[in-house]
């Protein structure tokens, strides 16, 4: 399997973001250069979602539901 280039992080709090982050993964299937993508939670955060995507190259322009916060990184090393 490649190695991810570039990693999307997408935050959001409460419950309702949940089901809106669950969408929005679901929208990731299929897309051009993406590796894998999962939705986290944190039992230390409860009601803190977070969705984690990884891509061959450069993240590309992704729908960013509304009240959610998103942050891309390029990937320095890995081990």
């Amino acid at each position: 399997m490649p190695r991810a280039a570039r990693i999307h992080y997408l935050e959001g709090k409460g419950e309702s973001r949940r089901e809106a982050l669950m969408a929005f993964l679901q929208q990731l299937k299929g897309r051009p250069g993406l590796l894998d993508a999962c939705l986290l939670s944190s039992p230390a955060q409860p009601g803190l979602w977070l969705v984690e995507s990884r891509w061959e190259s450069e993240v590309p322009p992704l729908t960013v539901p509304e009240g959610c916060q998103h942050w891309s990184f390029e990937v320095q090393a890995e081990v």
